[in-house]
């Protein structure tokens, strides 16, 4: 008998998540110094890691025999005092990806509905496939999520909807108006998640504490992968009631955050000024990036993340040939975008890095 006969007959169908490619991969796979490639694919901060992070994950190190504090104390001490909310409303993952996982345990059953936009960060159709229920894609309207058509997708067997903003991977936000109008719409079988991964970026990122106050089923999703430059440590939070968070911490792995990641993230949080300066960085570099595309004859999706979302043509041969040059970017042909790529704000000179290798491959 073989091992595809003993499994979860999803398991089988499962799609995999396809990751912005490695330094390393393109390098050995084109024959290029690792040194000279650009990664401006995976919207990391290319300014690097906190630097009160990067101190404090060096002293963690010392201790790397004692096993982590398996209830994140501390950084949900400093979480709960940031948000103004208590400790015990938050749960600390493995990066956000893994509190999306754990709603899925929580909540998804065979045979329930999971409502979101289209496109989306794909991870939330990844989780909910994961547990057997059942995607329902609804399509944006001009790159933004429409609030209105997601109320009017929830069924009865509708048990999670997923919001982002700013979106993943076209850059746009709804108003914090337009959000609390839809969780107050909800039914009452209805959880709301808003991923918040680049909230940071936002000059005011969306309340959630009104709706908290009112009881109302809802749960932010917060990273340190983002503008705190921790991807690599892998920490992200949820916040919601005490009891939605008691109920992800009761599925939630022991350790599931290492000690590193615990005292980089924790440190990170009272780095103010490195946040304002990867603001200040990603605010010049979106307008600087927008306007030369637009210039160039190019159809740019407007966004308030730390990328963005341009129309090239065949977005797989344009993507190829960038890396061919050292620029690696992010296709989007797995979103259902073929035409599209998704492109991180770098530095003035990474942007212009960028630009030059885009004209070359244009102009081939």
């Amino acid at each position: 008998m073989t091992l595809s006969a003993l499994v979860n007959p999803s398991v089988l169908t499962q799609p995999v998540y396809e990751p912005g490619k490695p330094i390393e991969d393109v390098a050995r796979e084109l024959g290029l110094d690792p040194a000279g490639i650009l990664k401006l694919a995976s919207n990391e901060n290319p300014l690097g890691p906190s630097p009160l992070g990067v101190a404090a994950a060096t002293r963690a190190l010392a201790h790397g025999e004692l096993y982590p504090d398996g209830g994140c104390f501390v950084l949900r001490q400093k979480l709960a005092l940031r948000h103004g909310l208590a400790p015990e409303q938050f749960v600390v993952g493995n990066g956000s990806n893994e509190i999306l996982e754990l709603l899925g345990h929580v909540f998804l059953r065979p045979g329930d509905e999971v409502v979101m936009g289209a496109p989306a960060f794909i991870v939330y159709k990844l989780v909910t496939l994961l547990f057997g229920a059942r995607p329902i894609e609804v399509p944006l309207v001009n790159h933004r999520h429409d609030l209105d058509a997601l109320a009017r997708a929830i069924t009865p067997r509708t048990k999670l909807v997923f919001l982002p903003s700013p979106n993943n991977p076209t850059g746009t936000a709804n108003t914090e108006a337009e959000i609390h109008a839809l969780v107050r719409a909800l039914p009452d079988h209805v959880v709301f998640v808003l991923d918040e991964a680049y909230a940071e970026y936002l000059d005011n990122p969306p309340d959630l504490r009104p709706l908290l106050a009112e009881g109302r089923k809802v749960i932010g999703l917060r990273t340190f992968s983002k503008i705190f430059g921790l991807a690599s440590l892998r920490v992200g939070y949820g916040y919601g009631s005490p009891e939605l968070a008691g109920l992800l911490n009761r599925v939630r792995q022991p350790f599931n955050v290492n000690a590193i990641g615990q005292a980089a993230a924790v440190a990170a949080l009272d780095d103010d000024a490195f946040v304002r300066e990867a603001r200040a960085v990603n605010a010049a570099g979106l307008r600087e990036l927008e306007a030369a595309l637009a210039s160039r004859g190019l159809l740019v999706v407007p966004s308030v993340a730390n990328f963005l979302l341009v129309k090239v043509g065949d977005g797989g041969r344009v993507f190829s040939e960038l890396q061919r040059r050292g620029v690696i970017v992010r296709p989007m042909k797995p979103y259902g975008m073929p035409e599209w790529l998704r492109v991180t704000v770098g530095t003035a000179g990474q942007n212009g890095r960028f630009l030059s290798a885009l004209d070359a491959v244009l102009a081939g």
